[in-house]
This record gives C-alpha cells, sequence and structure tokens, in this order.
C-alpha cells in the first residue's frame, strides 16, 4: 500500500486536504495549537489522490498524534497509518505513542482501544477553552453529542 512521508513535495496537497476535508488545518487540544498542514506525518495516496494521513509531533519521550483522517473509511487505511507512527517510535527509541480525542468521537475512541490505546486521562470542558481560540468549533458532534470533553489516549510500543 503507498504510505509515503509528508515532504515540501507533496505538502500543497497536504494543505489542500486539510481544506477540503476539515475547513482548515488549524488544529487547537489540551497539548496546544498546531496547524497540520505544517506538520510531519504520512500520507496514504492512491492515483495521486490522498485517501489519508496522519500528523504527528515528536516531544522529548513521546510521539504525539495530532490529526489522523481517512476518506475511505474501513478499508485500513487509519491502521496503515498509525502502524507506520509506531514504526517511526520505535526506530527514535521512542516507547509512548499519545493522541486527544473529543467526548463525541466514539468511532476514534473504538479505533484506537481496538488497537491497543488505553484511555489516560479526562480533560473535562478543555473543548470549551478550545472554542475561546477557535470559535468555528461546533457545539455538538457525532450522533448529537454535545462536544465538551478531550480524552487522551496513549499505547506504550517496544
Amino acid at each position: 500500500m503507498p504510505i509515503t512521508k509528508i515532504t515540501e513535495k507533496n505538502r500543497l496537497q497536504v494543505i489542500d486536504f486539510f481544506e477540503e476535508n476539515w475547513g482548515s488545518s488549524e488544529m487547537i487540544i489540551s497539548s496546544g495549537t498546531y496547524v497540520c498542514s505544517e506538520l510531519d506525518g504520512f500520507i496514504f495516496e492512491e492515483k495521486n489522490r490522498i485517501l489519508g494521513l496522519v500528523t504527528y509531533v515528536i516531544h522529548k519521550h513521546e510521539v504525539e498524534v495530532i490529526s489522523l483522517d481517512s476518506i475511505a473509511e474501513g478499508k485500513g487505511i487509519g491502521s496503515l497509518l498509525m502502524k507506520e507512527v509506531e514504526k517511526l517510535a520505535q526506530q527514535k527509541a521512542i516507547s509512548t505513542i499519545s493522541l486527544v480525542t473529543t467526548n463525541d468521537n466514539l468511532n476514534a475512541l473504538r479505533f484506537y482501544q481496538k488497537r491497543g490505546y488505553k484511555i489516560e486521562a479526562v480533560f473535562p470542558n478543555a473543548v470549551e477553552k478550545a472554542r475561546e481560540i477557535k470559535c468555528t468549533i461546533p457545539m455538538i458532534g457525532n450522533d448529537g453529542i454535545p462536544i465538551t470533553d478531550e480524552i487522551r489516549l496513549v499505547k506504550i510500543v517496544s
């Protein structure tokens, strides 16, 4: 399957992907504010079209996944991209991978927990604080659930 690193060569494609699918590449979470299209990551591409991508930042002893997106769900693209992040962590001798999702994102919670990620913390009202910076964050999310909290998941890789 065609997974490649995000590079300056494909950066414009990445920017277009975020604009088309998210409206913006700005991500505000409890660990900081990120412009996802400027981050390191991997893309899954077919016929010169991005079907999925993952972005991350490396902290001293941890890889933090900032975004994971697949426009062709159920085909294993997200799993392949996360495996690539896990390989990267192992190559850099980093044992912890973390990420944050919101309380309404039951699909993400299911996806990550099936792949060995454990809930480490819940940040009540974190999304409300993020809305003070980015007012376009919706009030209601998946399945009509109010978006209020962040959930941090962690996986230890050997």
